[in-house]
């Protein structure tokens, strides 16, 4: 699945991505067991990492209205301790948050030592929605991102290690998806004619989207544009690369000295 990451400095043209690619795998039903597989093992990684206390992961999920952010989330960390997981939405900036710099409500939402953070969108809205509406001008968005480069890069050296994806759609499975949710009496609330009007800026989301993510695929930081199309596999492409990550981190728990443990497992045995 290597072929999924973005690599630094080069630029990205989403039209060499096939949304509807399933890799090496031809149905869900295939995918099923591997898929099993590494919910099994995250689970065991992340609570490691816990243990641990000392690193963290973020997640940033960004994609396109109807890319399949929360349903990433809600397959993916199925089988994680809620404990040690934190999602975070990035919805309208408040008031508050519009009084200080873009990146302010954004690190204040990191996460801890021994967490795993989930970003459901993320600071990137604010070069991707924003350029798109022409609510800052090219310039403002390059700095930003150069911006985004740096808080980043602080985040990696104080030990959160970041994985970025793009949920990669085509503009035919987003009108299958609009269509379902008006046809499914309980999905309707998460229609809004809103939907609509952005669907109508298709290329522009396209170029930007193109230009944050080769600007901003780093080495500590790196892109992968999923194919999204089918949700099975872009929850094993994101389960995949996620597992990769922890495992090359190989968190530790904490060695305790000082303690004769058959001693204290004896006690234990005898009470």
């Amino acid at each position: 699945m290597k072929h999924y990451r973005v690599n630094p400095e080069k630029p990205v043209n989403l039209n060499d991505h096939d949304a509807r690619d399933t890799g090496a795998y031809k149905s869900e039903e295939e995918a099923a067991d591997r898929t099993e597989h590494l919910r099994q093992k995250l689970d065991a990684l992340q609570e490691r990492l816990y243990a641990e206390g000392s690193r963290a992961v973020l997640v940033v999920l960004q994609g396109i209205d109807t890319g399949g952010k929360d349903g990433t989330i809600r397959h993916v960390m199925s089988g994680v301790n809620p404990q040690g997981c934190v999602v975070t939405s990035f919805k309208t900036p408040t008031p508050l948050e519009k009084a200080h710099d873009f990146l302010w409500r954004i690190h204040a939402a990191c996460p801890s030592r021994g967490y795993i953070g989930i970003f459901n969108r993320s600071h990137y809205e604010d070069v991707l929605i924003t350029r798109v509406h022409g609510w800052i001008t090219d310039k403002e968005a390059q700095r930003r991102l150069r911006q985004i480069r740096d808080f980043e890069k602080t985040l990696t050296n104080n030990g959160t290690r970041i994985l970025k994806f793009l949920l990669h759609i085509s503009k035919e499975e987003q009108k299958r998806r609009l269509l379902a949710r008006l046809d499914n009496a309980d999905k309707r609330w998460k229609f809004s004619a809103q939907d609509i009007k952005e669907r109508g800026y298709w290329k522009a989301y396209q170029r930007a989207f193109e230009e944050a993510l080769s600007a901003t695929s780093t080495e500590e930081a790196p892109w992968f544009v999923v194919p999204a199309d089918h949700h099975w596999y872009r929850n094993l492409v994101v389960a995949d690369y996620l597992v990769r990550a922890l495992e090359d981190m190989d968190p530790r728990p904490p060695k305790i000295h000082g303690i004769d443990w058959k001693k204290l497992r004896k006690r234990v045995s005898e009470t």
